[in-house]
């Protein structure tokens, strides 16, 4: 079976020299993809839109979409994202998110789908914070939403930070449910509450991580007829990530992908994988720690029955 996977070039963009966020991790993890022969089936990458204003505006405050589109983003709130507020940082956002919406689509038709960026949760309604411009997983599950093709969706946020831009933009819509495990001492200080939220002690390990994890996934999972799971498979649990708090291994990166994926899959439900967060100066090993997402999607996907929905050809399928 296809397990479709999302890219575009222009998800990487052009940042200063030493600059804290690990631009060039998303063209690494696409070349990857490529060497490691896992666009079998598809043979290429699904290619998405840049989503355009009426997408974002969605999730977010329309004068601040528009503020982005424009290149007008104030200085207070460009230092809170962390970027330079270029042309092209606008449109990296904008394609990520289109390529967040191509992947949720994607899911319903196959079961299974993935992106190779994704996972800004950071931004909040109002403006972006933490090198998140857009929420994409967010006005994803908007679009689809106001579409029709979904009603009840799940977020499970792995990330090593807390999901506060995600709750902030769903803290009043009772049909999608976030929930986000992350390092409680870590960013961001002031947290917004998610519907459920596990807050982890610094240094915590595979063994009692996963077993936290697999103490709530069922009982999630069977909490409503959920239409879609978005995961936000954030690497940064990592022992040895550059802003992390915890002591996961590669091996429980590895565990914790293939649980939530196969539990997710064995309830009959559609799963789309977004990359989340991920901190090295060493670009191959990031990437590498990266497409754990893709590799285990794709072993999880050969196993599973045939797609579990066709999807309505969506907006989201337009080429870039």
């Amino acid at each position: 079976m296809t397990m479709p996977i999302v890219h575009h070039p222009a998800y990487c963009a052009d940042l200063p020299a030493n600059h804290r966020f690990p631009m060039d991790k998303f063209r690494a993890v696409a070349e990857l993809i490529v060497e490691e022969g896992l666009l079998d089936g598809a043979g290429t990458f699904f290619r998405p839109r840049a989503a355009p204003f009426e997408w974002v505006a969605l999730a977010h405050d329309p004068v601040y979409v528009d503020q982005v589109f424009h290149g007008k983003v104030p200085d207070g709130i460009a230092r809170e994202i962390g970027f330079p507020m270029r042309p092209d940082i606008a449109l990296r956002a904008r394609c990520a998110t289109g390529g967040t919406v191509l992947t949720g689509y994607l899911a319903l038709d196959y079961g299974l789908a993935c992106n190779t960026a994704g996972g800004s949760h950071h931004a909040r309604r109002a403006h972006g914070a933490g090198f998140c411009v857009f929420n994409d997983v967010a006005v994803a599950l908007k679009v689809m939403q106001a579409d029709g093709a979904i009603r009840k969706a799940l977020v499970i946020d792995l990330d090593v930070h807390q999901g506060d831009g995600t709750a902030d933009i769903f803290s009043g819509d009772p049909d999608i449910f976030t929930f986000s495990m992350h390092s409680e001492k870590n960013y961001p200080v002031r947290k917004v509450p998610s519907h459920l939220d596990i807050g982890l002690p610094d240094g915590t390990g595979d063994a009692d991580y996963l077993r936290k994890l697999e103490e709530v996934l069922p009982g999630l999972l069977a909490m409503e007829p959920w239409d879609i799971v978005f995961f936000n498979a954030g690497v940064d649990p990592f022992e040895g990530d550059r802003l992390g708090r915890l002591a996961l291994t590669r091996t429980g990166l590895r565990q914790r992908d293939r649980y939530v994926i196969g539990a997710v899959r064995e309830a009959d439900i559609p799963l789309a994988g977004v990359l989340g967060g991920g901190y090295s100066t060493d670009i191959g090993e990031l990437a590498d720690r990266h497409v754990t997402l893709h590799r285990v999607a794709r072993d999880v996907s050969r196993r599973s029955s045939p797609p579990v929905s066709t999807a309505s050809d969506a907006p989201s399928r337009e080429g870039a």
